[in-house]
């Protein structure tokens, strides 16, 4: 039994692999033959250069180097080692032990600390303690993965209570043929929640239609729902069937349909309620049966009070309704997303990346994620593909990650005094400096203010801050010309 016991225990001293970086060669070749015979990897070299490549190479994972380095500083040095594997540890030597000075390498990143003549068997203690951590490391890996599978739900990868929560409500909604709003901000996963409740439905075998209500006009989208006739507008050629023909027995999804104009709005009321359609141009009524599966931001049910969403239509598709939370709600969940995006990535990029260091970690974390789960999404793709290293760093994540939040509005010499002002006058102050904060960017302004892009950008016409060549125009103090931010594209 204490044989066993002990087996568990030892760590398996052959999976490390040590550079011992010494410039007194017969001192650094006695250790590393020492390190040999105690049953690790060992060699030696005087050359920090040499154990940087090693370091790249993935062939050495512990480093025993001297304080004094050969055309470097200490500092550079442990920077670099921890830029191409943040898993490698640096053991450093001294000359004699100062516990101030042993404090501080320590708190600049050096794993330990040892004086000369080097105690051998504390030495093996802290490399055996290194085993332990990086056999911990390979497990919670090999773990890791297998959560990606255990928490994966249809497309939907999360473990936090909110994520639990939204399942149980897929699963009842699925069991049930009734039309169904889902709530959420854009890029939380309003299509993948659709998408999964038809594919656990009894109607998974039939068709399942996506329509984004926000990207089109009132007459193409009615179009692409209710389908048209020959000559019933310009361009009309031939006869069509809608969406709502298309998705006969199956299921259709209403992305943003509190984006839809009051016509619009009569017409699915009069769908849900009679389950009969016109294609534009026709006088023929057509049978149809589909479930309605609407989605849009968190704010339709104000939409409603203030009448710009008619209430009828949002009492009969909230029949059930579910809210997908929005990721700054699950954080906990930022590790397995990530573990999963940057798998997916280096398999596009054909690329080894193995993790991302705990600079990057905390940076994703701190960050609000006003895009949500597509925006992390985003920026791991983005720091994929420019990164050189196996683990990707603060500096290959897009410049919104790197530093502090921008500053909404100038600081001023005494703070600003509150005072009365119309609803409409802080509704426009606050777009204005939303607008601002993302350097006109008026599709990651909408994600932030939680609207959709086509409602800013009516707003926006509304109230004059458009130009002719759809440029948005940021207000400037009396005096100063106002800015004009070209267009950007449709990427958020």
């Amino acid at each position: 039994m204490a044989t066993a016991e002990k087996s568990l225990h030892t760590p398996d001293r052959k999976r490390i692999s040590i550079c011992v970086l010494d410039a007194d060669a017969t001192q650094g070749d006695t250790v590393a033959a020492r390190l040999l015979q105690a049953g690790f990897s060992a060699s030696h070299t005087n050359d920090p250069t040499e154990t940087l490549q090693m370091v790249r190479r993935g062939i050495c994972g512990v480093i025993l180097a001297e304080v004094n380095l050969r055309n470097t500083t200490q500092q550079e040095f442990l920077d670099r080692v921890s830029s191409l594997d943040p898993g490698a540890r640096v053991i450093l030597v001294a000359p004699r032990y100062i516990s101030e000075v042993a404090v501080e390498a320590i708190n600049r990143g050096a794993w330990d600390y040892v004086a000369k003549p080097i105690d051998m068997p504390r030495l093996l203690r802290v490399l055996d303690e290194i085993a332990q951590e990086a056999e911990h490391r390979r497990q919670v890996y090999a773990l890791e993965g297998q959560l990606i599978e255990n928490f994966q739900f249809h497309g939907l990868l999360g473990e936090s209570p909110a994520m639990r929560e939204l399942y149980d409500g897929m699963r009842k909604a699925a069991r049930h043929y009734v039309n169904l709003l889902i709530s959420g901000p854009p890029g939380s996963g309003r299509e993948f929640v659709a998408r999964a409740i038809h594919q656990l439905s009894p109607g998974a075998q039939q068709r399942f239609a996506v329509c984004d209500c926000s990207g089109l006009s009132e007459v193409l989208l009615e179009s692409q729902l209710f389908g048209h006739v020959r000559g019933a507008f310009p361009g009309a050629n031939e006869n069509r069937a809608g969406l709502f023909e298309y998705a006969e027995g199956g299921a259709i999804f209403l992305d943003e349909i509190g984006e839809c104009s009051p016509a619009i709005q009569t017409k699915l009321l009069r769908l849900i309620q009679h389950r009969e359609i016109q294609r534009i141009g026709s006088n023929e009524v057509r049978r149809v049966n589909m479930r309605l599966i609407a989605a849009g931001n968190l704010d339709l049910a104000e939409q409603v009070k203030e009448g710009k969403f008619r209430q009828e239509l949002y009492q009969r598709l909230s029949v059930l309704h579910l809210e997908v939370p929005p990721l700054n709600k699950r954080l906990e969940d930022i590790p397995l997303l990530v573990r999963h995006f940057l798998k997916k990535y280096a398999e596009i990029c054909k690329k080894s990346i193995k993790g991302i260091t705990r600079r990057a970690q905390i940076a994703l974390r701190e960050y609000g994620w006003p895009g949500n789960v597509r925006e992390l999404e985003g920026a791991l793709s983005s720091a994929a593909v420019v990164t050189l290293k196996d683990f990707i760093d603060v500096q290959d994540l897009p410049e919104f990650l790197r530093g502090p939040a921008p500053v909404v509005a100038a600081a001023t010499a005494e703070p600003e005094r509150w005072r009365p002002a119309p609803l409409d006058d802080v509704r426009r102050a606050h777009i204005e400096r939303v607008l601002q904060s993302c350097n006109g960017n008026r599709v990651r302004a909408s994600q932030i203010l939680g609207i959709g892009r086509t409602s800013l950008y009516r707003y926006l016409k509304r109230t004059g801050q458009t130009g002719a060549q759809g440029k948005a125009v940021v207000n400037s103090p009396a005096g100063v010309k106002p800015r004009v931010r070209e267009p950007l594209g449709t990427h958020s």
